[in-house]
């Protein structure tokens, strides 16, 4: 008897969590999409990134958007394991999915930690008498950003796909 509704309990929460990991990677690659290629372009057109006070706003939208992104990192890692202990996992492709939410998860560190920081700091203008324009090492740090993004929209892509597949 007990093992029966030991079985019923772990398949009752399976579903759950797959919910939680697919909704979690949608809002955050959907955000992300939305950061990259709606927002920042738009900011540039409009002339925004050479005004002195953007540092200061893109640091602001960041530091928000990188802690939601922190918290869903958090959630897919963790509901990945959760569905990796439950049941029969995912069989042999256990250990690559738990190793992508971590890379994930890693990307997300770097960025809320190394590159926003950074980003910036060196985005600032203290001087008020120096007319502003794009420091030059504004572009290597942008594309260090842009090459993590890809990364997590591939790993992101890979895994939602992967939920999707296993689905109970």
């Amino acid at each position: 008897m007990t093992a029966i509704t030991t079985t019923s309990r772990v398949e009752s929460i399976k579903p759950r969590w797959q919910a939680i990991v697919m909704v979690a990677l949608i809002f955050w690659l959907s955000g992300s999409l939305i950061i990259d290629l709606v927002i920042m372009p738009s900011l540039y057109v409009s002339g925004m990134m050479t005004s002195p006070e953007f540092a200061a706003a893109g640091n602001l939208m960041f530091w928000g958007f990188n802690r939601v992104e922190l918290v869903c990192a958090g959630l897919i890692a963790t509901g990945l394991m959760v569905l990796n202990n439950l049941s029969s996992g995912f069989g042999k492709q256990s250990r690559t999915v738990i190793i992508l939410s971590l890379v994930l998860l890693a990307i997300v560190l770097i960025d809320t930690y190394a590159l926003t920081p950074q980003m910036s700091a060196l985005g600032m203008q203290l001087n008020l008498f120096d007319t502003a324009e794009i420091p030059t090492g504004m572009n290597v740090l942008h594309q260090g950003y842009f090459a993590l993004e890809a990364v997590k929209w591939a790993i992101g892509g890979t895994l939602l796909t992967f939920c999707y597949q296993h689905q109970a």
